[in-house]
């Protein structure tokens, strides 16, 4: 199975240093922008802006989006009238910030060696940053973005790296791939302990030397990942999706990553059928809201009103077929995402003792809540990767 690779930018394949950095990009922009808004003023709505990309779990708002919503209302200026001067400073000034950061001589060596074994490869950065920036930081470390799968930035990202479901989103965009999955990364609060709480394996970069104790939560340089990889059981790789928080994150993911991959689709795409009698994205989408209002919200209700519930066969017949084949996609996502807000505001208020109540499902036997939400977030995966494969066709 082929391995996929999240990897961290900043002090993970490039030398930023942000208590250097984050400084010298906010006086740059703040100088850029000083002709159109006080600096002062500036800097303000920049930190309020980036705290509440940090805070947001809005699956249906981009982090630009988010961003945008606290920025420019704070320097009472709309965007129009400084898009020019935040393009031209993305353009021509940001690139001059280079040499505050420097290549890390064994990032080069190691990407081309994971690229030679076949890995899937994501840079996994914290998506504050437009793409702009992103791709330059990218090329500081001397990579092109072209090279990598996806690389994340704030225009198509909902979550920072401190919650678990941007890692189930990052996943869910590379069409949650089966196998073996392993974030490497250098900060323990942003890159490490949100991808363990996701369930996945994951590398801790530091001065170290690669520690052999525990395949599925590795350290060491750079340098010693190679050796480290070929030495894991590939198995001790493989996700487990089985607590709270990885269901909670995949849940709260998947809205998200419909909403970037199915953005901006004309009605050929909506309708295109990969092959007959497969759904195409727009009855793919019908099925999603469906089973979200009348399957799942129903099951939860029964495990929270009843002392171990029997969990009844769907009965599909509530769908209206005529609904699902000539259903309108773009209106079903928006309607999937207002009935996934519901159900996860109704899992908001388990207990973490709840969680853990029995329950009797008709397919699947004794079970409990928490192994039911589970099977939802699997639901959710089976038919990203549908998703994700049709678009590939298109």
């Amino acid at each position: 199975m082929t391995l996929t690779l999240l990897l961290d930018l900043d002090d993970t394949l490039l030398n930023t240093n942000m208590d250097s950095f984050i400084p010298a990009y906010f006086q740059a922009l703040a100088k850029e922008l000083a002709p159109h808004i006080a600096p002062e003023l500036m800097l303000r709505a920049l930190m309020s802006g980036t705290k509440r990309m940090m805070e947001s779990e809005d699956f249906s708002q981009t982090l630009e989006q988010v961003f945008n919503a606290v920025f420019y209302p704070q320097i009472n200026s709309p965007r129009e009238e400084i898009a020019d001067a935040i393009e031209n400073f993305y353009d021509h000034v940001f690139p001059t910030l280079g040499g505050v950061t420097s290549p890390k001589s064994e990032a080069k060596p190691f990407i081309d060696w994971a690229f030679s074994q076949g890995y899937r490869i994501a840079i996994a950065t914290d998506p504050f940053f437009p793409r702009k920036a992103t791709y330059h930081r990218l090329r500081w470390a001397g990579f092109e973005p072209e090279q990598f799968e996806i690389v994340s930035s704030f225009e198509h990202f909902h979550f920072t790296k401190t919650h678990p479901a941007y890692y189930a989103e990052i996943l869910g965009r590379m069409g949650c791939p089966d196998g073996p999955v392993l974030m490497v990364g250098n900060d323990m609060e942003r890159d490490i302990r949100p991808a363990q709480m996701l369930g996945l394996a994951t590398y801790h970069v530091d001065d170290e030397p690669a520690s052999p104790s525990d395949p599925g939560a590795g350290y060491g340089k750079l340098a010693d990942l190679p050796l480290w990889l070929e030495s894991a059981n590939p198995a001790s790789l493989i996700p487990s999706f089985k607590s709270v928080d990885s269901v909670l994150g995949i849940l709260s993911a998947t809205p998200a990553v419909l909403n970037s991959l199915l953005r901006g689709l004309d009605l050929s795409a909506w309708s295109h059928e990969p092959a007959p009698d497969d759904w195409n994205l727009s009855e793919l989408v019908c099925h999603l809201r469906d089973t979200e209002r009348e399957v799942h919200q129903m099951q939860i209700k029964l495990l929270k009103e009843q002392d171990e519930p029997f969990i009844p066969r769907p009965d599909t017949s509530v769908w209206s077929h005529e609904d699902i084949l000539h259903g309108d996609g773009a209106a079903a996502l928006k309607e999937f995402n207002v009935t996934r807000r519901e159900t996860l505001d109704m899992l908001k208020e388990i207990t973490s003792k709840d969680w853990e109540r029995k329950a009797r499902h008709a397919i699947f036997g004794p079970t409990n809540f928490l192994e039911v939400v589970g099977f939802i977030a699997e639901h959710d995966r089976l038919h990203i990767q549908q998703a994700w494969s049709t678009l590939k066709k298109l």
